[in-house]
């Protein structure tokens, strides 16, 4: 049984930019990290169908708002460094993009769709112009490196990561773990909660909450936030206008986070926007309740644990918006315990929200994820006010008598029922 710690090490991470495109910059960043002769001659990057639909339309964040993986894959090689995770470029400045741009324009960099794969797999293959070659594998979570190779020889490898057939299997120890508990076994380690968690949960609130302003302050994306803000009017700081409030905030943090603003966020299950859907809806309405910092951080760490159950059954990335579906019913039950300090309460509020949303289609990461982000966080806030007055009388639909049959429910609808929209969708995308 895993940690609180460990859970938080493993599955809350900060991460500047959408995590799709930060994992291509990552691996092609750790694959020249090998080569002595920095003179890079060609990239060649070859991504699952997910992470390929996910990187095509965010922005990349310093660059202006420059989108797609191979802005990330040309950064990545000229100012990428690997130790900083899914922060690999937050060292890139202008003239870094200025290199980045004219190895784009020479067409040194491919990035290429393996419509065979799903979930988390990038391959990177870098060769400089003395004809060195360095390849990186990243597969399973957007962090996790399984192999690294200098001219063909094994330079590092994990053993216990999943292999390159493969790109289903768990991300890792902790998700292994949460997809073979039941959620009441996995809500226990909320009692080891110290100090130095609590103080770790409220930096990610700082971090979104920070996006969220820049969202609200700035004309970015679609302005879909302060748009809802605006219309908010008097009712704003009113239990009236909390739904509103939430989904504004929510909204802000992604209109920014998805045009490329250079800020980090706390992500959740691997993601930013899951990070933002998990965090700011309970931070809202702890503090329109004027929770403790304790009992806050303890919701938002109750909302990342439901986040990564749901996740380590439904895979890091799939059809399903995990924002909308995982995050959303993580804030669900997040609110819902904070309001109740009750584990029922929290289940029933996860099964309204998959019966809500459960069918809600991720077509690529790009603006308009704001308003798929404010639903999941609006309708989060709806789904623990009803779990407060009762809930669902299961079965009905995908709803089952057990939490984990119905998340295993949706699970199945996603892994097997949609198998073919991320092949249709980028298809699509690719025919414009």
């Amino acid at each position: 049984m895993f940690t609180l710690k460990e859970f938080l090490k493993e599955e809350v991470k900060p991460a500047l930019g959408c995590t799709e495109p930060g994992a291509v910059a990552l691996c092609v960043a750790r694959a020249r990290e090998e080569l002595d002769d920095l003179d890079i001659a060609s990239i060649e990057v070859r991504v699952s169908k997910s992470i390929y639909k996910n990187g095509m339309y965010v922005g990349i964040p310093g660059t202006d708002g420059l989108k797609g993986n191979d802005v990330a894959a040309a950064l990545g090689a000229v100012c990428g460094k690997s130790a900083l995770g899914l922060e690999v470029l937050k060292h890139c400045g202008r003239g870094h993009l200025e290199h980045a741009m004219t190895m784009l324009k020479d067409g040194k960099v491919r990035v290429i769709p393996d419509l065979g794969r799903d979930g988390v797999f990038v391959k990177a293959d870098v060769m400089s112009s003395s004809g060195q070659k360095a390849a990186c594998l990243i597969e399973g979570a957007h962090t996790r490196i399984v192999r690294v190779e200098k001219n063909g020889r094994v330079v590092t490898e994990n053993s216990e990561a999943p292999t390159e057939k493969s790109s289903k299997k768990p991300e890792g120890d902790v998700s292994k773990q949460l997809a073979n508990m039941r959620y009441r076994e996995a809500l226990r380690v909320l009692g080891e909660m110290d100090d130095d968690d609590v103080e770790y949960i409220m930096e990610g609130v700082a971090m979104n909450v920070a996006m969220a302003e820049w969202g609200f302050e700035h004309d970015v994306g679609l302005g879909f936030g302060a748009m809802i803000k605006n219309l908010a009017g008097e009712s704003w700081d009113t239990e009236a206008g909390l739904p509103a409030k939430v989904k504004a905030w929510c909204a802000a943090a992604s209109d920014a986070r998805m045009m490329g603003v250079p800020l980090p966020v706390m992500s959740s299950a691997g993601s930013g926007n899951h990070g933002i859907t998990a965090i700011l809806p309970v931070y809202i309405v702890a503090e329109h309740d004027g929770a403790s910092r304790r009992d806050t951080a303890k919701a938002i760490a109750l909302s990342h644990l439901t986040t990564s159950f749901i996740k380590s059954r439904m895979g890091r990335l799939s059809p399903v918006c995990g924002c909308s579906v995982a995050a959303g019913a993580g804030a669900a039950a997040g609110i819902a315990y904070l309001r109740s300090k009750s584990f029922e309460m929290a289940e029933r509020a996860v099964a309204v929200m998959i019966a809500d949303l459960v069918g809600m289609i991720c077509d690529g990461a790009k603006e308009t994820c704001a308003l798929k982000v404010g639903t999941g966080a609006i309708e989060a806030y709806y789904a623990a006010m009803l779990a407060l007055r009762g809930g669902l009388k299961p079965p009905q639909g995908v709803v089952d008598a057990l939490i984990e049959k119905t998340v295993d429910n949706a699970a199945r609808l996603n892994t097997e029922g949609m198998t073919g929209v991320d092949a249709i969708l980028i298809r699509q995308m690719q025919s414009r």
